[in-house]
């Protein structure tokens, strides 16, 4: 399957139905998922009917997909997925940065090199304007993955979930990267 990008030790490619063992294994797992549902199981089911279709889903307005499986370079091993993907479907302007990666990826710095990665893919070639990126208001090492990106605090934000998770209570934030703050940190 080509690759839709690749920096010095990862390769972003598209999913395919055969990474539903991998997402199944990366979902399941309770610290990557402590932040997004509490820890709590996924079913293979949940997998390919939920979870798949989004993954797989192209968006007009970028004329990409927008998300990726990442595999790191020297093994070909499954790490976990980035997401660049806008938030209405055939507007490329505004883009959601999202990654989550298996414990074995953690503290290697493949989260801030794919991002950093993907945001300029998006500013360069998929004509976007902005990105923004949300996490729980707890979640450290998510927090500081956007910053090293390049992505700046803007708000904290709460919201009302049907099943709060440990730390919701400390609600929500967003950081976000403009285009001409972009361009002015490569100049």
């Amino acid at each position: 399957m080509p690759a839709f990008l690749e920096t010095d030790r990862l390769i972003l490619r598209p999913f395919t139905g055969a990474d539903v063992p991998h997402l199944l294994a990366l979902d399941n797992d309770p610290e990557v998922m402590r932040y997004i549902n509490g820890g709590r199981p996924v079913s293979r089911e949940e997998i390919r009917e939920r979870t798949l279709p989004r993954l797989l889903h192209d968006h007009p307005g970028t004329g990409t997909r927008g998300f990726w499986a990442v595999e790191e370079k020297a093994t070909g091993g499954f790490l976990g997925w980035f997401e660049l993907r806008p938030l209405a479907d055939h507007v490329p302007a505004v883009v959601e940065l999202g990654y989550r990666l298996n414990r074995a990826a953690w503290g290697r710095g493949y989260a801030t090199e794919g991002a950093r990665a993907l945001v300029d893919k998006g500013f360069t070639d998929l004509g976007v304007q902005r990105v923004t990126a949300n996490t729980m208001a707890v979640n450290a090492a998510s927090r500081r993955v956007m910053e090293k990106t390049g992505l700046t605090f803007l708000r904290a934000y709460t919201e009302e979930w049907p099943d709060p998770i440990e730390g919701s209570e400390h609600g929500e934030v967003e950081y976000v990267l403009t285009r001409a703050e972009w361009e002015k940190r490569r100049a």
